[in-house]
């Protein structure tokens, strides 16, 4: 059986309501990584720290956070 419809309203959801949260956190973590890397490059700090502390490549940082800082 495959359910559509969803009660926002209701206390514990169910695994809907976990996945909600869940998007609820990531949204939460990526803006606290998108402070974090503007305060770092605006004390200095290069592409390539960051990316180091990212574990992500300095130019996949730069093309994902470049233009906001």
């Amino acid at each position: 059986m495959t359910r559509t419809a969803v009660d926002t309203h209701a206390p514990d959801p169910g695994p809907l309501g976990e996945l909600r949260a869940i998007t609820a956190e990531r949204a939460a973590l990526e803006r606290r990584e998108e402070v974090a890397v503007r305060r770092a490059r605006s004390q200095g700090y290069s592409w390539a720290a960051i990316s180091l502390m990212l574990g992500t490549s300095r130019q996949a940082a730069h093309k994902k956070f470049g233009r906001r800082t």
